[in-house]
């Protein structure tokens, strides 16, 4: 979800920003498939969400929650190609859903006007990844859930 212009990804200016809406996110694991395109949410580019692009591979269980979570593929590599991940963190890109649209919505409402007028690529500190690979919501990491 980076802007076309952006032929490479730059490294993003963190600005540790509330996120009041993903830790309370009601989403089943039944809402996603195997071979479904995601985004996490991380923050905002250029006037708009940004996150990582990812597609489901497999059911697996996140321990950070103890509940079912997905395992995601990161296209690109890089530090992680396979993470776990809890379905309330994910946002379908290969389809149009009503429950994924409305909290894109809800994020977009959140955050684009805070960060209006600035381009660079921005991440607002809410995710972590475990050594065992585990995305993590900074909710979650403080026994919230």
């Amino acid at each position: 979800m980076l802007p076309p212009s952006w032929d490479h990804q730059p490294t993003p200016v963190t600005a540790r920003t509330p996120d009041p809406l993903t830790p309370t996110r009601d989403i089943t694991h039944a809402h996603f498939q195997a071979g479904d395109t995601v985004v996490v949410l991380k923050g905002v580019a250029g006037g708009e969400l940004w996150g990582d692009s990812m597609r489901i591979v497999a059911p697996s269980w996140h321990t950070p929650t103890d509940e079912d979570g997905w395992r995601l593929r990161d296209p690109t590599g890089g530090a992680q190609s396979y993470v776990t991940a809890h379905p309330r963190y994910l946002v379908h890109l290969s389809r149009r859903c009503p429950d994924c649209l409305i909290f894109l919505r809800a994020m977009e409402d959140t955050l684009l006007q805070r960060f209006a007028g600035r381009d660079e690529l921005i991440d607002c500190g809410w995710y972590t990844t475990t050594a065992l690979g585990q995305l993590v919501h900074t909710a979650d990491t403080k026994g919230s859930r």
